[in-house]
């Protein structure tokens, strides 16, 4: 079955008479376009049945016919003219009045939902991100072939950066390193630079690279995701740059335990809370619960961060051809912080890692 019949068997159960899409992920998932969102009004409506329409600015014609997976009609629009014209014939189009409109309630901005209510002015416009997320959650054979490419780029960018690393690196040169090794093997970047911190930096889970010199017995956490094709592989390993102390050493191993156990408990059918509660077990037994400061792991795909999410309160049944990561860490201010990331498929016999870089600490 197709995305696009499966779109429309979703949007007859839920009610709704048409799909609103915006630039970005889904549209990509749905229509084989990737776009970005501009100042430009874009908008793409796939209704129940007829043939899809695409608004857009007349200088991407050339990209959509060229991109475009899906047979769709086309109703350009100049920077002379305005989308208005269009608008009107995407209203003549579909003639759609009264019924209930699906529209990305997370990704649409004022711009679009106000060309929505031009269009269709008597029509009900209601949030279809769940929607959307239960149809992207289950991978394709080609999806997951990008994540396994992605992931295999993104690690052997790793493993050269692990050779350059030195005392008196800053953790931006690092980086640095990183993404270049990335782009030289064929890799597309993620937009936010790597995440490269050492030593008492390190204690902040989202922190950024600066230009502070890395030292000796430091742990140094590096953190990144790039994509094949639009699908991502997120990937973070600890290291050591020379001997650490006993405290360091500790929570390494709380972790390495604790991303094992998240990853082993990963099975069909069962709730994605289960494999935060395992993986959350083992560091708060130890009784560094309170330094575990962000959920396990987040969906992944033409997103790097999407549903599921694998957080406690999250009873969705995992299913197989879902993907997330599992990322367990311990942050302690003054000291540091360990966290480590594998990218996981959800097979029939369990979870399979699409991330297959060693996790015993490296000394480096």
């Amino acid at each position: 079955m197709s995305r696009l019949e499966r779109l429309r068997q979703a949007l007859d159960g839920a009610g709704l008479a048409a799909l609103a899409l915006v630039p970005g992920p889904n549209l990509r998932y749905l229509t084989g376009l990737a776009m970005h969102p501009s100042e430009r009004l874009t908008l793409a409506v796939l209704p129940l049945a007829e043939t899809p329409v695409l608004l857009l600015p007349a200088l991407e014609v050339p990209r959509a016919r060229e991109r475009l997976a899906l047979d769709m009609e086309l109703l350009p629009w100049s920077d002379e003219q305005g989308p208005d014209v269009a608008l009107r014939r995407l209203r003549e189009r579909l003639r759609l009045a009264g019924e209930c409109l699906g529209a990305e309630e997370q990704a649409m901005r004022l711009l679009e939902y106000h060309a929505l209510q031009r269009a269709f002015p008597i029509c009900h416009v209601v949030p279809a991100d769940g929607l959307l997320a239960t149809l992207r959650m289950h991978k394709d054979e080609e999806e997951i072939a990008a994540m396994r490419r992605a992931a295999a780029i993104l690690e052997q960018g790793l493993q050269e950066t692990l050779q350059r690393l030195r005392p008196g690196m800053t953790e931006r040169e690092a980086a640095r390193t990183w993404q270049w090794a990335v782009a030289e093997a064929g890799g597309e970047a993620f937009g936010d630079a790597p995440i490269v911190v050492a030593g008492p930096r390190g204690a902040s889970p989202h922190n950024v690279p600066s230009d502070r010199p890395i030292e000796r017995g430091e742990l140094v956490t590096l953190d990144w995701a790039a994509h094949v094709g639009g699908y991502y592989a997120d990937i973070t390993r600890t290291v050591a740059l020379g001997e650490i102390g006993p405290e360091q050493r500790r929570i390494y191993d709380l972790v390495l335990r604790a991303n094992e156990a998240g990853r082993q408990a990963v099975r069909p059918g069962i709730p994605a809370q289960e494999v935060d509660r395992a993986a959350r077990r083992v560091i708060a037994g130890a009784g560094y619960g309170p330094y575990f400061l962000h959920r396990t792991g987040h969906g992944l795909g033409l997103e790097v961060h999407e549903p599921p999410y694998i957080v406690e309160g999250n009873d969705l049944p995992l299913a197989v051809g879902m993907t997330f990561t599992v990322e367990p860490g311990i942050y302690i201010e003054g000291l540091g912080g360990v966290r480590i990331e594998d990218d996981i498929l959800v097979t029939p016999e369990g979870g399979e890692s699409l991330t297959t870089m060693g996790r015993e600490l490296i000394v480096l």
